[in-house]
């Protein structure tokens, strides 16, 4: 970076933070609407909700509840919304077996979603822990390790069935190897050429999950357990870095960095280094850490999420999934009205 040899006084930092209209010429970065994804909850059932005690303002819903709240996301122009089902106990197995049924919860909201509103995005999370009774990603051994893979076969499955229902966008999300290339392979041959894939590429092993786990039911089934052998230690950068390229090289059209915030570091070399489209997650923890500090008055509810999801842009990602983007849409819509 070229650095401007002129001093102070000639030089005045502050001459152009001194006004609205200049500081709004020279910014660098700025949100819109088109930054925002959606993460949503649907749970089986009609005209039901259910509040996440973990995750304040955040619910799930029932289908047909899920198609208006949907309807109201249309109208604020979010463009994609991420699906995360919320699998009944009696449906868990030790083979995931309801994760690739075409009439499950995930599979019959996607019709539904696209039927009504073919113009939104629907991604779909591909991964087998809300389908395991141990919580686990994948297919464990006698000894609980995670088998790549005989899992990456059933999230091909996974994938498909998705992709049949009529998902914009597959998400593995699950860090088996190997499994983007199998996927695309797969998508592919069964005709689904336009299908993406938004890889999970840099998902770290974080302790900032828990409130997710709690809204989508495997929190309990995963009993204090981790998943240290297959997601990312948070130690590491570079291994990110090899991670991206591969999901690249197999097929991936966009890949995300998870947790969001305490990981902008990866997000930036992600984007300088390897430039491919870039999404980052401001994951459930995050979530609920910003809106603990909200509900007791020590954070400005709009000026830091805001400035938060700012920050994203700032770090090279081309959008976040967020779970103020409903609220972010509405603060957004309001300012361009004044």
């Amino acid at each position: 970076m070229n650095i401007i040899t002129s001093a102070f006084p000639q030089r005045r930092m502050r001459r152009m933070r001194k006004h609205d209209f200049s500081r709004r010429l020279m910014a660098e970065n700025q949100l819109s609407v088109n930054d925002l994804i959606y993460p949503m909850f649907v749970l089986e059932g009609n005209n039901r909700t259910e509040e996440i005690a973990s995750m304040p303002g955040v619910e799930r819903y029932s289908i047909d509840l899920l198609l208006k709240e949907a309807e109201e996301i249309v109208k604020l122009g979010i463009p994609l919304i991420a699906l995360f089902p919320v699998t009944p106990s009696e449906k868990k197995t030790l083979m995931a077996e309801e994760a690739y049924n075409a009439d499950a919860l995930a599979q019959r909201a996607v019709r539904a979603l696209k039927e009504a509103f073919p113009e939104l995005g629907v991604m779909t999370d591909v991964a087998l822990d809300p389908f395991t009774t141990h919580g686990q990603d994948g297919i464990i051994d006698e000894d609980g390790y995670i088998l790549n893979d005989i899992t990456t076969e059933i999230l091909v499955k996974q994938a498909l069935s998705h992709a049949e229902a009529g998902a914009d966008i597959v998400a593995p999300s699950d860090m088996m190897d190997g499994r983007i290339g199998a996927i695309r392979q797969a998508l592919e041959e069964a005709g689904h050429v336009n299908t993406q894939i938004m890889a999970y590429s840099a998902k770290y092993s974080s302790n900032y999950y828990g409130p997710f786990r709690d809204a989508v039911g495997s929190a309990g089934n995963l009993k204090g357990g981790n998943k240290h052998s297959y997601q990312m230690d948070p130690a590491n950068s570079d291994e990110a870095l090899h991670e991206v390229a591969l999901d690249i090289q197999e097929g991936a059209d966009m890949v995300m960095v998870k947790p969001g915030m305490p990981y902008l570091d990866i997000v930036t070399r992600v984007k300088r280094e390897l430039a491919v489209p870039t999404f980052a997650y401001q994951v459930s923890g995050e979530y609920a850490m910003h809106m603990a500090a909200i509900e007791n008055g020590w954070l400005a509810e709009k000026a830091i999420v805001m400035e938060s999801l700012l920050c994203f842009k700032r770090a090279g990602a081309n959008g976040v999934l967020t779970y103020f983007a409903k609220r972010a849409a509405q603060w957004l819509k309001e300012d361009e009205v004044k």
